[in-house]
């Protein structure tokens, strides 16, 4: 039987949907160095390219997307905005 400690080791992150023909473009930018302490509080895949991660960070959240070491962000904005977002890109609906 498997304990918790070996179910984490296991666990990559979450895998997104193929992108959808028709799906939102999201705009993507040079990450803003807005806050020194920022919370990660979903992750995909890290075996996966691109990994992307949704932040949270000064009362704000946003997507931050790591491809072979180069990183970007979608904008700043309010949490609920980018938990759309978030969901939208693991459905396909946004890349």
């Amino acid at each position: 039987m498997s304990g918790a400690s070996d179910l984490l080791e296991e666990y990559h992150g979450l895998h997104m949907a193929p992108a959808q023909e028709v799906h939102e473009q999201i705009a993507w930018a040079n990450p803003a160095a807005r806050c020194v302490r920022v919370r990660v509080r979903e992750h995909t895949c890290s075996r996966c390219a691109p990994c992307y991660e949704f932040c949270v960070a000064g009362g704000l959240a946003f997507v931050r997307r790591s491809v072979k070491g180069v990183i970007h962000e979608t904008a700043w904005t309010m949490t609920a905005e980018a938990e759309r977002v978030w969901a939208a890109m693991l459905r396909g609906e946004a890349r």
